[in-house]
């Protein structure tokens, strides 16, 4: 599989990607799928954050980094998302679009990176304590989704000194 900074034709797989988890799975509080367009423009918005894995034409999974909070205090803090086609789960991707997303981070100045995990997703909280993230905080019951109250699990992992 291949590793490379995402381009605006792929906003369509990485929709793809995203949408089933939408539909399909508690891993993601939202029920609103999101478009192709609305992730290219994403993608367009991130060249050096945004980075996806692909074999055999397709793209398999996708991390992504952006702004935590607004206001100039959390200006080094950045939130990511990562998410994988069932295909690529299980194979190391994970692991390798993580470190790029925070080596790109890192060189851009970022001093931690923050995970929101869902209760739902025990194995993400293992994913990233295997990359060196503590949970830093829970929130009970603050999400709803298909009749169930789930909690946020928040993580962290400070890159370095800016």
């Amino acid at each position: 599989m291949i590793l490379r900074s995402a381009v605006v034709e792929d906003a369509a797989a990485v929709a793809a990607i995203w949408n089933a988890l939408i539909r399909d799975s508690l891993v993601t509080f939202t029920t609103q799928e999101k478009t192709p367009s609305e992730m290219g423009n994403l993608i367009a918005l991130r060249p050096d954050a945004f980075f996806v894995v692909s074999g055999s034409n397709s793209v398999l999974g996708f991390a992504t980094f952006g702004t935590f909070r607004g206001g100039p205090g959390y200006a080094t803090t950045v939130e990511h998302t990562v998410m994988l086609d069932p295909a690529a789960r299980g194979l190391g991707q994970g692991r390798r679009l993580m470190n790029a997303l925070m080596t790109a981070a890192h060189q851009q100045g970022v001093h931690v990176m923050i995970a929101a995990i869902s209760s739902a997703n025990p194995d993400a909280v293992q994913f990233h304590e295997r990359l060196g993230f503590a949970k830093t905080g829970h929130l009970y019951n603050v999400g709803y989704k298909s009749g169930q109250w789930l909690d946020l699990i928040f993580m962290q992992k400070t890159l370095g000194l800016t």
